[in-house]
């Protein structure tokens, strides 16, 4: 008996339920958790329809809910029902219990004590598999509303003669439904086995058969329709072998092999037919009531996976292809060529021949300094390298800023449209002088204006000034080129954070400036969610984790949350379908600040079509914390532009526009999207003048053409003439070099145009193999074109090698050692710019300098290199007069006779060492004054150490005009 007395530690508290005051509180508590959990979910669900609602978007919340719903309940109960009615038959089959084995008398104890909760049991297993099985489903909503809007592509695959659009949206939902078909006979056949087993209709060790009739009538039944479903899985294998992913020794390859096609594909027709009879052998033991046929045929069909399916393909491959193997993939490499290059738009590539090479000399030197100027519109202000000097003279106030990496548009300027670099002064929380729940979201609120700057040139004068961006759009509130335009940015890429706005009662801070001090501002548009309802203050609060919303007085009725501010966020959200571009850029646009963001359709399921991780071909060595890369594990093989978006930056609102009207995917999304993308024919004019091609795409293409530019399949497959992307010269990331925008002629056309472009060099080698320019200008007849000029000369210096001669050359060096003055400042190379020139190639990089009394980069020299030749002056005219010799000047001296690799010293000037030693006293004095505080003194020796250099480098273009030195053409230098 258990002891229910007391102890020597005092008496025990009596076992038993808990009173009623207890047993109340807990319900209590009980109640509360699920309501508050319920609310929860509430509240997400809430807040996500007030925002679709809010962009009127609605319709594509409430499809894709809609869709999801349904997929949930429909699959979800299939399989419940379908492991139901298994388990209730099994239940009913099982045999009367009479004369009870050791094994049934063990099995008894857990009949017994299910027997009054069977009904509940059955429930709660098919309710469990009926919730996996649905919210699986759910997630297949894409592959749904693809199936079911499907578009034919026009297009038929060459082995099988369907349209591409079976393999794009057909064969992936016909998956979807083998595999749930699958997973619904194995847990019917799971479960009903083991109700066999427990009611003693399936016996392991007792006396007897081992299984009744009933059973082995209900069991082979399932098996059949697995068997028959492996028969289906079989059939479609045939079609997935034109979408599957293999290695060939040309590199990654997709689609049928010499070997699929001559031995999996009638392996898999001969394996679908043995399935079936084997099914049927399952099927036939609802009369014979025995395994034993259809166990033998279960076996020779695996025998006949093994033997057919994978070991006569074996042999096929080893005895057939590998001898010749050339010849017997030619048909199918020439099949992969074709696809990737329609897959990817890229059929249409323009592939010229280019020597490379076309020295200076007198009878042209002159023709080439003209061409140079009309072939390009040469941009030296480099967006990767000049946003602190943006940040420096254009922020106004701490709490704005721009972005790392500027953008490249086209506006006009003195009446003429040209390259211009631009950039939003947007709001940055971290600089708010004093952080407090109002500021950060009723306070600072958003940003102000758009700051543009010319391309191609920088501002004259003195060294502290000299090289500054020539602004055509500046100060707070901007001024300039762009006229009036609404300048808030409530929404960019750099707004992240909620903010509360509308309220009169809480007027935002709209600008500070020394001039007219700070001004206030009310939000007045409709952008955001309206907090009057107490409730959806409390669905905010509880959404975003910050119970203020719901109790803060400053929340107003005419209050408005703004959130999911930045461009592609937004995007992604009303166009679920949709792959974003990296990197959106802003616009003035019919006087409001756009941003433009460029979306793509893509698809897995295009046959014979190479496949491209995306994450991989769009890294460069800009992707690293500057912007933001594609989805980076989507693996595709069809990809299109073929939708335009803009966010107005005040409003946000979010207008999709139809880019390509012939992408069937496109044309499908939007089926099952209506009224969500507006045609073509809606993008205004102002619009149109600033849409560009898109930088992600055009790396994808980069990276197919580094072997997809060959279109005879036996040069793809000896490799001979594969290139590569060269890494960027001028970082030491390792990473590939960034395509650039830049107004270029290409030698087919007559005119500049805006283009992107790029460079490739020869396989595992620095020389330049090929130059790509795409036509970027969206308004030109041409857009899209892609061009290659594939180089005949494999002698051609890289950007690499240029780069190196530009680092290597002792010229090059001294001046950069004057620029720096003694290492007080900081050198920065800009991008390095490839341009076609009658026939040669011409490199340009603008080199910039931080100095010791201005922590910003501002342009200060240009290096050219031209058929081997370098020069290294102040401003880019200057640089290409002495690179063609049209003028005196020049830094490059010719290489020692013999044709030997060292160069000879520069020539003495006692001018230039006297200047040399005067900056070096100089810097001296001032790093002195430095370490004892005298600024007037510091001040002064930066002065002297300024004009020290002025002088150096004045001596140093004298020295260049001396009898002796030449100034025309000079020999090829070698490094």
């Amino acid at each position: 008996m258990p002891d229910r007395g007391g102890s020597p530690r005092g008496p025990r508290i009596r076992a038993g339920r808990p009173s009623r005051r207890a047993r109340t509180l807990l319900m209590t508590l009980g109640v509360l958790a699920v309501l508050a959990m319920a609310f929860v979910m509430f509240a997400g669900f809430w807040t996500d329809w007030l925002w679709y609602r809010s962009v009127h978007y609605s319709s594509v919340f409430t499809t894709t809910l809609w869709t999801k719903i349904g997929l949930f309940f429909v699959f979800g109960l299939l399989m419940a029902v379908a492991v139901g009615i298994n388990v209730y038959l099994a239940h009913r089959l099982r045999p009367p219990l009479s004369a009870m084995s050791l094994e049934q008398q063990s099995l008894d104890r857990y009949r017994m004590g299910i027997a009054p909760y069977k009904k509940w049991v059955l429930l709660a297993v098919c309710a469990l598999v009926g919730l996996i099985a649905g919210a699986s489903a759910s997630s297949q909503w894409r592959t749904w509303l693809l199936w079911t809007n499907a578009t034919p592509f026009g297009t038929k695959d060459p082995q099988f003669g369907v349209d591409v659009s079976f393999y794009a949206f057909d064969l992936p939902w016909y998956r979807f439904l083998l595999s749930f078909g699958f997973a619904a006979v194995v847990l019917s056949l799971l479960a009903s086995a083991l109700v066999h087993y427990l009611y003693g209709g399936l016996r392991i060790t007792s006396p007897g058969g081992r299984a009744t009739a009933a059973a082995t009538g209900h069991l082979s039944v399932l098996l059949g329709l697995f068997v028959t479903l492996k028969a289906v899985a079989y059939w479609l294998d045939r079609y997935s072998l034109a979408v599957k992913s293999g290695n060939l020794k040309s590199g990654d390859w997709t689609g049928l092999r010499y070997v699929d096609a001559n031995a999996y594909l009638p392996a898999k027709t001969i394996l679908f037919a043995i399935a079936i009879i084997c099914a049927l052998l399952f099927f036939a033991t609802l009369w014979r009531r025995t395994w034993s046929l259809p166990l033998i045929g279960f076996g020779l069909m695996v025998l006949s996976a093994i033997l057919i399916g994978g070991l006569y393909p074996a042999i096929v491959q080893k005895f057939q292809v590998q001898p010749n193997e050339a010849a017997k993939e030619q048909p199918y490499i020439q099949k992969n060529i074709d696809a990737t290059r329609q897959a990817y738009d890229i059929a249409g590539t323009k592939v010229s021949d280019y020597v490379g090479t076309n020295p200076a000399k007198d009878e042209n030197r002159a023709q080439l300094r003209a061409d140079a100027d009309t072939t390009a519109s040469i941009r030296l202000l480099d967006p990767n390298v000049v946003s602190p000097t943006f940040q420096q003279l254009q922020k106004a106030n701490g709490y704005y800023s721009f972005p790392s990496t500027l953008d490249v548009d086209r506006y006009k300027a003195d009446g003429k449209e040209q390259d211009t670099v631009v950039g939003l002064r947007e709001l940055n929380l971290a600089g708010v002088p004093q952080h407090s729940w109002i500021n950060d979201h009723f306070k600072y609120t958003h940003g102000y204006g758009l700051v543009a700057a010319k391309g191609t040139t920088a501002t004259e004068g003195d060294e502290t000034t000299r090289g500054e961006p020539v602004f055509t759009e500046s100060e707070l509130p901007t001024t300039g080129e762009l006229g009036e335009y609404e300048q808030r940015i409530y929404y960019g890429e750099k707004t992240k954070q909620w903010s509360i706005v509308g309220d009169k009662s809480t007027p935002e801070i709209d600008y500070n400036t020394t001039d007219d001090g700070e001004k206030s501002y009310t939000y007045t548009g409709k952008s955001g969610v309206g907090l009057k309802s107490p409730l959806t203050r409390a669905a905010y609060a509880v959404a975003f984790g910050d119970p203020q919303i719901f109790y803060s007085g400053a929340v107003g009725d005419d209050s408005r949350i703004l959130y999911n501010r930045t461009p592609k966020e937004r995007v992604e959200a009303v166009a679920p379908w949709l792959t974003i571009d990296g990197d959106s850029y802003p616009a003035v646009v019919d006087h409001r600040v756009v941003w433009i963001v460029d979306a793509y359709t893509t698809s897995n399921g295009y046959p014979y079509s190479s496949r491209t991780t995306l994450g991989d071909t769009t890294a460069d060595s800009l992707t690293d914390g500057q912007r933001a890369v594609l989805a980076q594990q989507n693996q595709v093989n069809y990809i299109r532009n073929s939708v335009k978006a803009t966010v107005d930056a005040f409003s946000g609102d979010v207008t999709l526009y139809e880019w390509d009207d012939k992408d069937p995917v496109l044309k499908t999304w939007m089926k099952a999207f209506p009224r969500t993308v507006q045609p073509k024919s809606a993008i205004s004019a102002d619009l149109m003048a600033h849409l560009r091609y898109p930088q992600d795409l055009f790396k994808v293409q980069r990276q197919l053409l580094t072997r997809y530019h060959v279109t005879k399949a036996s040069t793809f497959y000896s490799g001979s003439e594969v290139w590569q992307v060269p890494n960027d010269p001028a970082t030491k990331t390792g990473k590939a070099v960034p395509p650039y925008y830049l107004s270029l002629r290409m030698p087919d056309q007559k005119a500049q145009t805006f283009s992107l472009t790029t460079t490739y060099t020869l396989n595992r080698r620095d020389n330049l193999g090929a130059f790509m320019a795409v036509d970027a200008d969206a308004s030109s007849q041409d857009y899209g074109t892609i061009r290659l000029l594939r180089l005949s000369n494999t002698k051609v210096y890289g950007p690499q090698q240029v780069q190196s001669q530009f680092n290597s050359d002792p010229d090059v060096a001294e001046k950069i050692k004057l620029l720096s003055g003694g290492g007080g400042s900081t050198v920065e190379y800009g991008n390095l710019l490839t341009i076609p020139l009658d026939g040669g190639l011409l490199y340009v990089e603008p080199v910039y300098l931080r100095g010791a009394d201005f922590d910003y980069p501002l342009l200060k020299k240009v290096l050219v290199w031209y058929g081997g030749k370098v020069e290294f002056e102040d401003t880019l005219g200057e640089a290409l007069n002495a690179v063609f010799g049209t003028a005196e000047g020049g830094t490059t001296p010719p290489p020692e006779t013999g044709g030997g690799t060292g160069t000879q010293p520069p020539p003495a000037n006692a001018t230039v060492a006297q200047a040399l030693a005067d900056a070096q006293a100089a810097y001296d004095a001032s790093q002195k004054a430095l370490k004892a505080g005298d600024w007037a003194a510091y001040g002064q020796a930066q002065k002297d150490l300024a004009a020290a250099l002025q002088r150096a480098q004045e001596a140093e273009k004298q020295a260049g005009k001396q009898p002796g030195k030449p100034t025309g053409e000079q020999p090829e230098k070698r490094g």
